[in-house]
């Protein structure tokens, strides 16, 4: 049997796995029939040799394989091969973060990709989404005058991806962004200055990328402050 779990809820997807545990498992020989892997630090041979190891003194046994979003491309072939015939004693939980499905600027084929191979033969278990913030989000709070909630999602952009490489594309969408939204042209002005003044930080390693952009937000979201 195959589970996959697709969301972004921790508690609510704990507390399904706690179901199919209590049906499957017995408390006495769970910790000897119970597997919870992490696909960021599992190899293949690892993932496979989980997957058909016997129970012990247990019709079944459970095996989890939390952030399976990172699997390596090899795992991910493996187990579109091995969900069409899983082995009966063993029940498979792929816990799939959608979080990553989107990424800075456009969605991750590769997963959504993965994610369709792997419902055909799975019960399908979809959990409350929680969608990544992307950079229109960003110049969206900018211009709302938020940098609590800017700097939340600059932050959520850094985490998943390489912050010199983001760093450029997050200041072209925001040029654009004001380009097109900011009507007052000293306020553009004033806009696209700091801008600037941001991307020499970074190109001259006087800031690090994160912080040459938190510096920022916040000088943006205070802007208008200074104008009037």
């Amino acid at each position: 049997m195959v589970y996959l779990f697709v969301g972004s809820d921790p508690p609510a997807k704990d507390a399904q796995l706690k179901k199919i545990r209590l049906q499957a498992l017995d408390q006495h020989t769970e910790q000897f029939n119970l597997d919870v892997l992490y696909a960021r630090d599992t190899s293949l041979k690892e993932l496979q040799e989980k997957l058909f190891y016997l129970p012990v003194k247990s019709l079944k046994r459970v095996v989890v394989v939390r952030g399976a979003e990172d699997l390596k491309e090899e795992s991910r072939e493996y187990l579109a091969q091995y969900v069409k015939t899983p082995p009966k004693q063993t029940i498979l939980v792929l816990d799939i973060d959608t979080r990553q499905q989107k990424g800075a600027f456009g969605k991750n084929d590769r997963l959504e990709s993965f994610i369709r191979r792997i419902s055909g033969y799975a019960k399908t278990i979809r959990f409350q989404e929680d969608p990544r913030p992307d950079t229109f989000s960003l110049g969206r709070q900018i211009n709302l005058r938020r940098p609590d909630a800017a700097l939340k999602i600059l932050r959520e952009l850094t985490r998943f991806n390489d912050e010199r490489k983001l760093a450029p594309l997050i200041l072209g969408v925001l040029r654009a962004n004001f380009e097109r939204e900011v009507a007052e042209p000293l306020e553009l002005r004033r806009r696209l200055k700091l801008l600037l003044a941001c991307d020499l930080e970074i190109k001259t390693g006087k800031l690090k990328a994160s912080f040459a952009l938190e510096k920022l937000i916040v000088a943006l979201c205070g802007l208008r402050k200074a104008l009037h």
